[in-house]
């Protein structure tokens, strides 16, 4: 049953491919039994459902599946790259319009040979999914923070250490 006493929280991922987002967002997700929505997922289905060129459709989709999740009062864990200003808003955006909360969490990994390895030896986790090359993974656009937000550094530890440190910092009074 969900506590309608508390409103529900836009838990919005980002960080670079191959840094452990995805594994963290998915236990996340189990852990709290929120609504998991991967841009990776969505992306591939338009290009493979409507035979477009995904650009930011993936994530206006996104936020409006989110939007009536977190409508509904069920907690959301967005994994996307995140990787500007403008989507980071928007998802913000999103929880503010369902008067939902919001947390901002960018998984790092601080190790650039652990990362490349991560990233080189990967399979793609979706079918059909082309996956970025370390050299397209170094050459990403992705901007400084501005705000505030959790950030996870996955170098050196495993997927559940991570997710562990991430569960302890969102602990009520740590946000």
């Amino acid at each position: 049953m969900i506590d309608r006493s508390r409103s529900p929280i836009l838990h919005i991922f980002s960080g670079l491919p191959g840094s452990g987002k995805s594994s963290i967002a998915k236990l996340l997700a189990a852990r709290i039994g929120a609504a998991y929505l991967r841009i990776d997922t969505i992306e591939q289905a338009l290009r493979e459902l409507c035979a477009i060129e995904v650009e930011g459709e993936g994530y206006r989709f996104a936020y409006r599946l989110a939007s009536d999740q977190l409508g509904l009062g069920v907690s959301v864990v967005a994994d996307s790259c995140n990787p500007i200003e403008l989507t980071r808003r928007e998802w913000e955006g999103v929880a503010l319009t369902a008067q939902a909360r919001y947390v901002n969490i960018e998984v790092v990994c601080s190790d650039p040979a652990e990362h490349r390895r991560r990233v080189e030896q990967r399979g793609p986790p979706i079918s059909g999914l082309r996956l970025p090359t370390w050299e397209e993974v170094e050459n990403r656009e992705y901007a400084p923070w501005t705000k505030e937000r959790i950030v996870v550094d996955t170098a050196g530890r495993s997927a559940a250490e991570a997710f562990d440190e991430l569960v302890t910092r969102l602990a009520p009074g740590r946000e």
